[in-house]
C-alpha cells in the first residue's frame, strides 16, 4: 500500500470467495493428490477418513486410490503439525515446516502439568528415538517400553512427550481409508528418508498460509498454526504484500497475485468433512460461518461436525448412514433452506453418497427432523 491510499476494505462475502479459490471449493481442479494438497497447506487428519472426504469434494475425478498411493509412496505423510495435532502433509512440507512447528508444540507440553513429573526430555527422546529406530511401533507398545526405562513417569505423559518432540511419521495400511484403529508410528526421517530442516522457516510458511487462507490477520494466522510469532513475521513479510482492512478495524494481509474473484462469483453446494481445516484455520471465521452458527460446529467432546456450504457459507451440518445398502445423508440446516438449495444439495449430497458407499443399492438425501 502507497503512502496516503485509502485501505481497501474487503467484505464478509469477498473473503469468502477469495478463500474458496485458494481452498479449490470455486470448482472442482483436475490436480494430482500430492499438487492439491500442498497447495491447501495440509488437512487435518485427527482421524484418516476425513481428507479423503475432502480431496473428494475439492478434486476432478478424484478415487480414494489416489491418496492412498500417495501415502504409501511417501509423497504425502500423516503426522503431528499445526496447532498440535495430525495433518495430512506433502513430504517436502513436513520436512520443510516441522522445526518451524517446534516452539508450539514444546508449549503444548504444558497441558501435562504435574503429570510430567521427575520427566526430563534430553534422556526421553533419544530413549524413543532408539526404540523407533528398530522399526514402527504402535504408541501402546511405545509407552509400556519407555515405562521400562523411566519406571517414576506417568506413561501418558511420555507418550505425549514422544509425540510433541519426535518427529514421526503414521505407517500407512491396506485399510480403505489408509490407517489401521491402531496405527504405527515411526521416525519421520527414515520414512521419508530425508531429515526435517535445521533451521525454522516462519516467514516461508506465512506466505504459503496465505496463499491457502488469505487474505487473513494475524489473528488468522496464530489461530491456524498455534504459533505466537506468527504476527511478527507477517510484520516481516509487509513490504512484499498487499494490506486490507476487514471492516472491523483489522488488518488483512495478502499475497499481490492472489486470487480475489468477485463477490458475484458463484459458489457450488458443497460437502465438507469433519475437522475440515476451512472451518479452523481463521480466528474470525465469518468468511464461512457465521457468528451465531459457530457454537454448533463443535460437540462437547470437541469434534469439529461436518458442514455442508451452500452458496459458499456453511448452512448446516450433515451426518451419512448405511444400513441395509441403503446409503443416507442426512442435511441438519442452521435455518431453513430455499428449494433452489435444497435441490443443488441433493444432487451434491448423492454424488457424496456413491462415493462413500459404492455397493449401496439406494441413495437417500433428506433433511433431518430435529
Amino acid at each position: 500500500m502507497h503512502p496516503g491510499r485509502m485501505t481497501e476494505t474487503l467484505s464478509v462475502r469477498a473473503l469468502n470467495r477469495a478463500t474458496l479459490a485458494r481452498q479449490l471449493l470455486l470448482a472442482r481442479e483436475p490436480l494430482p493428490v500430492t499438487e492439491a494438497v500442498g497447495r491447501l497447506l495440509g488437512m487435518q487428519a485427527q482421524e484418516p477418513k476425513p481428507p479423503f472426504l475432502g480431496l473428494w469434494t475439492r478434486l476432478d475425478g478424484f478415487q480414494a486410490s489416489d491418496l492412498n498411493e500417495a501415502l504409501r509412496d511417501r509423497s504425502l505423510v500423516r503426522a503431528t503439525m499445526m496447532r498440535a495435532t495430525l495433518h495430512l502433509m506433502t513430504s517436502a512440507d513436513y520436512t520443510a515446516f516441522r522445526t518451524t512447528m517446534q516452539p508450539m508444540l514444546d508449549g503444548a507440553l504444558k497441558v501435562l502439568g504435574d503429570r510430567a513429573k521427575g520427566m526430563d526430555l534430553e534422556k526421553v527422546v533419544p530413549a524413543a528415538r532408539a526404540l523407533l529406530g528398530q522399526g514402527p511401533r504402535t504408541f501402546n507398545e511405545i509407552r509400556a517400553l519407555l515405562q521400562e526405562q523411566f519406571p517414576n513417569v506417568n506413561d501418558r505423559a511420555l507418550g505425549y512427550a514422544v509425540r510433541l518432540c519426535v518427529p514421526l511419521a503414521m505407517v500407512p495400511t491396506q485399510d480403505r481409508w489408509g490407517f489401521s484403529r491402531t496405527s504405527q508410528f515411526t521416525l519421520a526421517d527414515d520414512w521419508l528418508g530425508a531429515p526435517v530442516a535445521d533451521d525454522p522457516a516462519l516467514e516461508e510458511l506465512m506466505l504459503r498460509y496465505l496463499a491457502a487462507y488469505g487474505p487473513a490477520s494475524a489473528a488468522d494466522a496464530q489461530t491456524w498454526s498455534g504459533l505466537p510469532d506468527s504476527g511478527a513475521a507477517l510484520e516481516r513479510l509487509r513490504p512484499g504484500l498487499h494490506v486490507y482492512n476487514d471492516g472491523r478495524g483489522r488488518e488483512l494481509f495478502d499475497l499481490p497475485d492472489a486470487p480475489r474473484p468477485g463477490e458475484d462469483v458463484q459458489a457450488p453446494p458443497r460437502f465438507l468433512p469433519e475437522f475440515d481445516s476451512l472451518v479452523l484455520a481463521h480466528a474470525d471465521r465469518r468468511r464461512v460461518i457465521a457468528d451465531a452458527h459457530r457454537p454448533l460446529l463443535t460437540t462437547k467432546n470437541l469434534r469439529v461436525r461436518a458442514v455442508f456450504l451452500w452458496d459458499g457459507f456453511a448452512q448446516g451440518i450433515w451426518e451419512t448412514e448405511y444400513k441395509r445398502k441403503v446409503a443416507t445423508l442426512r442435511l441438519r440446516p442452521f435455518d431453513p433452506l430455499p428449494k433452489a438449495a435444497l435441490e443443488e444439495l441433493t444432487h451434491e449430497g448423492e454424488s457424496l453418497l456413491r462415493f462413500l458407499e459404492p455397493d449401496a443399492k439406494e441413495t437417500i438425501v433428506t433433511i433431518a427432523d430435529d
